[in-house]
């Protein structure tokens, strides 16, 4: 892979992780709930959830790349429609205070990072980056094993800081997420995001 590869990769799993979803709604609930350690265990179970995804793309979508090409083109289109339909979702309810409290929980480290675990393997935001945006960006026929090690690496950095601040933000300022105004504007923004990004996986060729 190439330099601008990995950049692109980067900058794409950044856009679709700081998306408000399952994932950052259950991580905000888990620091409202239960305070910044706890959520951080989570946000490690959420990492290993992507590292498992990705794992399963580079293995397995790699070995029938070449044969399956129409595969590739239905689930580009299921993803676009998805990805529209989670921007309109986000557009006209999205996250409120009271899906964040519904879903405050307690327990341990082991506990969270399961939660964690749990939330990503089951969130179909997740699976359709992996699935259906890494193939456009990583080149499957060509990856070496050095070319996985360096994308598990940068998976781990940039969900890092683009999960760790809305943890801290939901630990210390409770009030400013908790605002139906400030969560109306998270939840405009995202939906505009989401929405780009449908059109630029449709447009791609």
């Amino acid at each position: 892979m190439t330099l601008a590869g990995f950049v692109a990769y980067s900058g794409a799993l950044a856009i679709a992780a700081a998306i408000p979803g399952p994932g950052v709604t259950a991580l905000v609930a888990r620091a409202l709930g239960s305070g910044f350690r706890s959520s951080l265990f989570m946000s490690i179970g959420l990492i290993i959830g992507d590292l498992t995804y990705l794992t399963a793309v580079v293995l397995g979508l790699a070995m029938v790349a070449q044969t399956f090409g129409t595969v590739f083109l239905v689930v580009k289109w299921a993803g676009v429609a998805y990805l529209a339909y989670l921007a309109w979702g986000l557009w006209t309810s999205g996250i409120s205070a009271e899906k964040i409290e519904a879903k405050q929980s307690r327990g341990g480290a082991l506990s969270a990072v399961l939660a964690g675990l749990a939330v990503t393997l089951g969130n179909p935001k997740t699976m359709l980056f992996y699935i259906a945006l890494t193939p456009t960006l990583v080149d499957l026929h060509t990856i070496t094993l050095a070319d996985y090690s360096i994308l598990a690496t940068l998976t781990v950095l940039v969900l890092l800081i683009v999960l760790v601040p809305y943890l801290a933000l939901a630990a210390k300022a409770r009030g400013l997420l908790a605002s139906p105004r400030a969560l109306k504007r998270l939840n405009r923004t995202a939906a505009a995001f989401m929405a780009g990004a449908a059109l630029a996986i449709a447009g791609r060729s």
